[in-house]
């Protein structure tokens, strides 16, 4: 309970009242859209000094590669069940939220693991900036792809009208490498790739000079754009009253069955115990900042409601409350 007592979170819980309370308070846009690639440019650079740092070890390259692949694996699942439950746009939205991780659940991880005497290693870092990238480049393929769809089927059958459910769009199908280039060149994704590598390269002086941008400001301006979160959300909260119970399962469910693949995984790469309830806890938990920033934008069809309402309201605390040390203790029970 005590991460509760977190002011990041706190001013989440407060955008949510506010915004339930039908209060006038807003963030303007262009300071949304502000914090949001900042808080990507910070993570990026976070994870490059961290490997800048550790280097390619075996163990490294093992925890990288079981990051990569269940950033990959998650959100191919995640869609291949959802596309049965939601329309796709939807799927879209929620898989990939659910294929990318969270920032404020890692530190949380890290914090716990530290106190138990067990750090993990700095190069998990690096890990959480990789598992956002797939998760993000599927969303904005399978957008694109579903755009490309509705306006070939809007050609080929003018009368229908509602052929993708919420937004299937308009417009001339495009060629497929123009939405790979669409998808691999989305500005957001772009900036945390990027920051990434540069961190990497400017190594230990680069940290020296970037730590007041990534250290001493990036908790308070976690926090409001988690107020800018939770306002989001209560505006569509309303529409969680006609969610689907199996939705509410699988906010809860879900989380269990990636972290234990990824302790499978983990277990047949030989990683420790730390790092594997790490890429247990980022492989369970939902993107709160990357995602959320990257839909809003790219693939707006998709309701907020669904995969804000599903990731913050019920995935989160879950993950924070039990999902952490349930993971640790299964780590060191498989791995120990």
């Amino acid at each position: 309970m005590q991460n509760f007592l977190d002011p990041a979170i706190l001013f989440f819980v407060f955008g949510i009242t506010a915004g339930l309370l039908r209060s006038n308070l807003e963030l303007p846009a262009a300071i949304s859209r502000f914090l949001s690639l900042y808080l990507l440019m910070a993570l990026g650079l976070k994870g490059g000094f961290a490997l800048s740092k550790s280097g390619f070890t075996e163990e490294v390259v093992a925890s990288l590669a079981c990051a990569v692949a269940m950033a990959a694996f998650v959100p191919w699942v995640a869609h291949a069940l959802l596309r049965r439950l939601v329309p796709p746009f939807d799927a879209v939205g929620i898989s990939a939220t659910y294929g990318s991780v969270s920032a404020v659940t890692f530190i949380t991880a890290v914090q716990f693991l530290e106190s138990q005497g067990t750090p993990a290693g700095g190069h998990m870092a690096a890990a959480m900036a990789l598992m956002e990238s797939p998760a993000i480049i599927l969303a904005v393929v399978m957008a694109n792809l579903l755009r490309r769809q509705a306006a070939s089927m809007v050609v080929q059958r003018p009368a229908v009208t509602a052929v993708l459910g919420s937004g299937g769009g308009g417009g001339a199908p495009m060629p497929l490498g123009k939405v790979l280039h669409e998808a691999f060149t989305d500005g957001a994704q772009l900036l945390l790739l990027g920051a990434m590598v540069i961190g990497m390269v400017s190594g230990t002086h680069g940290e020296a000079v970037m730590k007041p941008f990534v250290g001493d400001l990036f908790k308070g301006l976690l926090a409001f754009f988690l107020l800018d979160m939770g306002l989001l959300t209560a505006r569509h909260l309303a529409g969680l009253k006609a969610l689907s119970p199996w939705l509410l399962v699988y906010a809860v469910v879900a989380p269990l069955v990636h972290a234990t693949a990824a302790l499978g995984l983990a277990a047949m790469a030989g990683l420790d115990v730390a790092n594997a309830t790490l890429i247990a806890v980022l492989s369970a938990s939902a993107s709160y900042i990357a995602v959320p920033a990257v839909l809003r934008h790219a693939v707006p069809e998709a309701q907020p409601a669904l995969y804000m309402g599903m990731s913050l309201g019920l995935t989160f605390p879950f993950n924070i409350l039990v999902g952490i040390p349930l993971y640790a203790s299964m780590a060191k029970a498989w791995l120990g």
